[in-house]
Order: C-alpha cells, then sequence, then structure tokens
C-alpha cells in the first residue's frame, strides 16, 4: 500500500486513498470557514489520512534541497511587488508569504508544499563566487547573471520586461552597475525571453555591442509552437494555472517551478548569434560557454552551457527541480521523453564529470560533484523509465486508457526527490508516451468514433435510473473517499443536466479533494479551478493572455495565413472560390493565397498570372492589421496599401472569420454571463499563447 501511496501523481493519490465503493458512508465535510470561496470545504478525512501516509513514506529528512535553495543569499529586495509599466501589479511575491509561516496545511500535498516552500526564495544570490550570480523569485523562472570582464552576460531574461529590469537594478544595486554585454536564450518559451526589454535595447543588439544568443531555429519555435491552437491553449492554461483561484492553502500555492508567472510587458528581440552545432564553443567578454543543443526535449530548441573556467553547468530547464511535462495539460505537442533521457546523459557525460555547481532557469542549485551526477542520473532515468516501461505494457497490449493505472515509478526514484512530478504527471505523462507511439486511439472500435458527452451523457444517466439515483450513489461515494468513482458517474450527470445545481457542486466537492491530494501542480490547479467554475461559473471579461508587438513581428506572413485560415468558418465558405496574390515590397515576399472547397490555402513564392485580386502592402504596414491596430482600409486610405482588381473574395473572407476568445465552456453551464469582446477581423494578437512551461 505504501508504494502506491508514493506514486506521484494525483490520480494515483486519489485511486489509492478510495475505499471499497460500497462502503458505509462518511459525514460529508462542512463548508469550510477559512476558505476563500464562500461554497468551498475543507479536507476530509481521507485526504487527511493520506497526507499522514505520505509524511511518513516520503524522505522529509533529507534536508539537502533546502540547504542548497539558501547558499549564497546575499539580499533580499525591500519590496514584495513589481509594478507593470501600465500601472497594475505585475508581479507580487508577498501573496505567497503565508507559505512561510511554518504551518502544515492540511489542504495541500506534503510532498507540494515542500516544493511551494523551497520556491519561496526571493533575492539575490552568488552561485560562483565573484562569477555567478541568480535573482530568483521575481517571476516564473530564475534570471542568472555571469559577470564578464567588463559587463554581465544574462541567461534567460525572464517573462516581462518589469521584471527583468528590476532584477537588472537590483543586482546593480547590491554589487555595482555594470553594462549588459551579452543574452542568451536557452530556449522557445516566453518566460526565458520575454522580459529581455527591461535588460538590453534593440539598438545595441543591432550594431553588435551586446550579443544575443539562442540555439538554432529559436525564432522560428518561439513563435509557431503556439499559435494556430493558441486560443484553446490559452483557456487551458487557465485552468493549469489557476488563474482564477486566490493564492490561499484551499488554492493557489505554486507552479512547481516557480511561484507564478509575471503579468507585465513581454517583447522579443531577435538573436544575432546562433548556436547550430551539438557542442559549440563562444567567448563572450573573456567567458568562455560551451553551449550542448539539446532541441526535442523540454522545448522544440534547447540548450544547456557549461562555464569551465567556473566548472559550473547551466542545465536550463532540462534539468530542474521536477520531473516536467512529457504531455502538458494545457495542450501541445507531446515531447520525446527518451531523446531528453539522452540529452540529460549526454550533459552527464560531456561535463557532469567536473562539474562543480550545477543551475538552471528554475529552481534552485546543486553544489559538488558526487550531488550533481546524483540528481543528473535521477533525471535521466526517470524520463527513460517513463518512455520504455511505458512501451514495454504497450507491447503486451495495455492502452492509453489503462496505461496510468499500470506504470509505477520505481520506488528507487520515488525516493528522490529530483524525480518528484511537481510540474509533470506521471499519469499524464505515460499516457503522453502512448499518444506519441500510437495516437489517442485505444484500439477498441468502440473508442473509433465515440460519441460526445453531451450526446453519450443522458443516454448513462437514463440506464442509472436518473439524477436522483445518482446524486444518492455519488453522495456515498463521496462520503467513503471514492472521489474517482464519484467524478465518474457525476460528469456524465452534469453534461446530461448542466443546470442540475447538486449535481453541480457534488462534483465541485469530489474534484476540490482530489486538488488537495495532487502532488503536481497542474492537477492541483485543474480540479480546484474546476471546482470554482462549478461553483460559480467563469467570470465575464477574464481577459487572454497577451504578448507584445515584437512577437507579432516575428511571426513569419505565412504562419499569419495560415491562422487566417484557421479562422476561417468552413461552413460559410461553401461556394466561395477566388485567388489572391500577396505582395510585401519591403522583405520582397509574395504569396498566392486560394479559395476552393470551403477551404484556404496559401502557397509562398508564387503569384497567379491574373488573379482576382492583388494586395500590395509592407509587411511592416502589415504588422498593424495583425495586431488589429489597423483595417486593410485604413491602409489603402494612408496609401500603405493597394487592392487592384476584384475585392469581392476578400470581403466574403472577413465576413465569415470567427474571432476566437478564451472563455468557452470546458465543464457545461460554466460560460460567462458577459462574454469577452472578440478581436478585430485579422488579428492575431490575442490568440497567441506562447508557452512557457
Amino acid at each position: 500500500m505504501a508504494a502506491c501511496l508514493t506514486a506521484a501523481s494525483a490520480t494515483g493519490l486519489a485511486a489509492a486513498a478510495e475505499t471499497t465503493p460500497g462502503a458505509a458512508p462518511a459525514e460529508t465535510q462542512p463548508i469550510h470557514p477559512g476558505h476563500f470561496d464562500p461554497l468551498g470545504r475543507g479536507p476530509s478525512r481521507f485526504t487527511i489520512e493520506l497526507r499522514e501516509v505520505l509524511k511518513a513514506t516520503l524522505p522529509f529528512e533529507d534536508q539537502r534541497d533546502f540547504e542548497e535553495a539558501k547558499k549564497g543569499f546575499i539580499a533580499e529586495p525591500s519590496y514584495k511587488q513589481i509594478m507593470a509599466d501600465a500601472g497594475h501589479v505585475a508581479w507580487d511575491m508577498g501573496s505567497y508569504q503565508w507559505l512561510l509561516e511554518g504551518k502544515d496545511f492540511e489542504s495541500i500535498n506534503p510532498s507540494l508544499q515542500r516544493q511551494a516552500v523551497l520556491n519561496m526564495a526571493y533575492g539575490l544570490y552568488e552561485v560562483v563566487p565573484g562569477r555567478i550570480y541568480q535573482v530568483r523569485g521575481y517571476d516564473l523562472a530564475n534570471i542568472s547573471f555571469i559577470k564578464g570582464d567588463t559587463g554581465w552576460i544574462i541567461f534567460d531574461p525572464l517573462t516581462a520586461k518589469e521584471t527583468a529590469r528590476a532584477a537588472l537594478e537590483f543586482i546593480n544595486e547590491q554589487l555595482g552597475e555594470r553594462p549588459v554585454v551579452g543574452v542568451v536564450y536557452s530556449h522557445s518559451h516566453v518566460d526565458h525571453f520575454g522580459g529581455v526589454r527591461g535588460v538590453v535595447d534593440e539598438a545595441d543588439v543591432a550594431s553588435g555591442k551586446v550579443m544575443v544568443i539562442a540555439p538554432e531555429g529559436f525564432m522560428e519555435a518561439a513563435i509557431s509552437e503556439n499559435v494556430f491552437a493558441g486560443n484553446a491553449m490559452s483557456r487551458r492554461t487557465q485552468w493549469q494555472y489557476a488563474v482564477l483561484l486566490e493564492r490561499h492553502p484551499h488554492g493557489h500555492v505554486d507552479q512547481a517551478i516557480g511561484k507564478n508567472v509575471a503579468n507585465g510587458n513581454t517583447d522579443l528581440i531577435p538573436p544575432n548569434r546562433l548556436v547550430s552545432k551539438d557542442f559549440e564553443e563562444i567567448t563572450l567578454d573573456g567567458v568562455k560557454m560551451v553551449f550542448q543543443n539539446a532541441p526535442d526535449t523540454e522545448a522544440p530548441v534547447e540548450m544547456n552551457t557549461y562555464f569551465p573556467q567556473f566548472k559550473a553547468l547551466w542545465s536550463s530547464e532540462i534539468i530542474t527541480g521536477t520531473i516536467h511535462n512529457i504531455y502538458t495539460i494545457r495542450g501541445a505537442a507531446v515531447r520525446n521523453a527518451i531523446n531528453w533521457s539522452k540529452e540529460i546523459n549526454e550533459a552527464l557525460y560531456a561535463f557532469g564529470q567536473e562539474a562543480e555547481v550545477m543551475f538552471a532557469s528554475h529552481s534552485w542549485p546543486r553544489w559538488g560533484n558526487e550531488r550533481i551526477q546524483e540528481v543528473l542520473r535521477a533525471q535521466r532515468d526517470t524520463y527513460a523509465n517513463l518512455n520504455n516501461q511505458t512501451l514495454h505494457y504497450v507491447n503486451q497490449g495495455v492502452t492509453i486508457n489503462e496505461i496510468h493505472n499500470v506504470y509505477e515509478v520505481p520506488q528507487s526514484l520515488q525516493q528522490q526527490w529530483a524525480a518528484r512530478s511537481y510540474h509533470g504527471d506521471v499519469q499524464n505523462n505515460v499516457r503522453g508516451v502512448v499518444n506519441r507511439f500510437l495516437g489517442h486511439y485505444d484500439g477498441n472500435p468502440t473508442n473509433l468514433i465515440p460519441l460526445s458527452p453531451a450526446d453519450s451523457a443522458p443516454l448513462y444517466v437514463e440506464m442509472m435510473g436518473g439524477a436522483e439515483k445518482i446524486l444518492t450513489r455519488a453522495q456515498q461515494l463521496h462520503d467513503a473517499g471514492a472521489y474517482l468513482h464519484a467524478t465518474e458517474i457525476l460528469d456524465k450527470l452534469v453534461f446530461a443536466e448542466p443546470q442540475n445545481q447538486a449535481a453541480r457542486r457534488l462534483l465541485a466537492d469530489t474534484f476540490e479533494q482530489l486538488g488537495y491530494q495532487a502532488e503536481s501542480t497542474s492537477v492541483r490547479n485543474s480540479f480546484l479551478q474546476g471546482a470554482f467554475e462549478l461553483r460559480n461559473g467563469l467570470p465575464g471579461g477574464v481577459p487572454p493572455r497577451t504578448t507584445g508587438p515584437d512577437v507579432i513581428r516575428a511571426m513569419s506572413t505565412e504562419q499569419w495565413l495560415d491562422f487566417v485560415a484557421i479562422s476561417m468558418d468552413p461552413k460559410k465558405a461553401e461556394g466561395l472560390a477566388f485567388t489572391i496574390n500577396l505582395v510585401t515590397p519591403d522583405n520582397g515576399e509574395q504569396y498566392l493565397v486560394e479559395m476552393s472547397n470551403a477551404t484556404l490555402t496559401t502557397i509562398k513564392g508564387f503569384q497567379m498570372k491574373n488573379p482576382d485580386l492583388t494586395i500590395t502592402v509592407n509587411r511592416a504596414d502589415l504588422n498593424g492589421v495583425m495586431m488589429g491596430e489597423a483595417s486593410f482600409d485604413d491602409l489603402i486610405k494612408a496609401g500603405k496599401a493597394t487592392f487592384d482588381g476584384n475585392r469581392t473574395g476578400f470581403d466574403q473572407l472577413r465576413s465569415i472569420l470567427v474571432p476566437f476568445t478564451p472563455d468557452f465552456e470546458i465543464l457545461p453551464g460554466t460560460a460567462p454571463q458577459q462574454p469577452m469582446a472578440p478581436p478585430k477581423p485579422f488579428e492575431v494578437l490575442q490568440q497567441i499563447d506562447l508557452e512557457y512551461d
């Protein structure tokens, strides 16, 4: 039983906690007086009992992470909040101070609470005496400063300009002002480049005064990874990051790799030095850096860096204080677990045999070669085991709908904090491995063309004898701690009867307990946000995650045209047929856009001999259309665009574009009473939700 209970996943924990479905019911938890939600409830006795087992079986006596997280501390700023240029709070470390009161919170998995406390590091830390420093607790990521002969080389300048600027000001205040001579983007997620304008000026990058280094393929990956399904990802991110929950023992406590994401200006300055080789050496301002390209791991492009002068290994986000997402539940392409393991192995044998300190873009450093090799091996073996053990069972017929209940983390890894799944989740990760190799279909023809939940749920409710019987049985299951069993039948009832308040509230109560039990922040947040939306609905006007104009400018015109094709309502396009030549003289590009068979297609570098319409507009001016700041008609009036030919097809296309807003229902009956205002036609600014995990 103890082995089962130490599995690093929410659903595994919940399954281990469940009693026999027919067990005698216990008392239902009353509404909790200290909860931020008036309908919220405290942890059940089953959740509390589960916590006690975890406290007894996990290696809490191992305090090395806490010692390492404190090592090198120099100073903490006098402020807890960082304001955005727009006037709102961009960052608020003070909202998590209750985690430092020394209390044991029964509504938080004890392993997760441990991680949440470790992530409370706030201020300036020395990693290598006199040469390498980090400012931690200013954003989801750390910002690292390498002291060169004359200035700072900055690794990963955070998500927002405001937090990055504050970090640079703070280190200069503490250690003396130095110019920034270089910036390194370790990979293509926004929390590692979005704050760049807070630390450097674009003119200095353009002139070569500041070197901006990134792995080859960085710009394409930074833009393309999340554009086409960005609106759906944005809505799902609200659940993974629990944007509606208070920072509270019953709500948001941590984000596994940091406290949260800064809410400021996100920008992007293109790199002027790309790393293309597997291992490539660059010396900048007297600092020798050996870059290890490690693509297809935590990001499509990513790199580690070794500093031989300091025997220091920068492990980007490939090796941090948690097992990461192979499948991230906000939605993304499934990552390559076995390649991730192999790249860690490369780092272990290329650098890890002599490194004396390992630091990263998240979490805290590890010191001493033995300790570094221990962590490298733990994470290497965890990703390899995820891949290999999963495929072992798959090749014996275990399906994507079963693997999460079959896979077990090896006991030796369960007992290592570096192999716990705070950001990733074991059950979702192993299902991701199956999906990567075999796809979503489990081989059962029943699941080949499944009914939609709204269609299947009424059938289940009818066959189960109606809502009253389901509620009675679900309450028994809930009160017996059989939470997954309860969700199985309550979910059907809520989809069949979206306005059944008793069903919604009982499902919310059940979700809440599963959230309290979860070790993974993503799983905890999703269950707790689900409970909140079932009880309260989705507030109107929840803002989408937007990004700055730099990111729009970095999109290729082809990517934008492809997104326009996605935005088009295909049912309204039946019978439409036209061709448009698009010419952007300032960058010398040409595109042929064609509507046929209710489908819009684009090809770069071609022009139709006799198109219906030719649009000529500089790409610099097209940016305004892409950001919703101007229309094509505005550009025509200003003499910045010309339309030659019949614009009927263009106007038809514009009339059938569907604006996406991230406020759609995930559970039925939770739509906001006042929907968000949709973006303007052709606008993509609000559709891009760049990945930061």
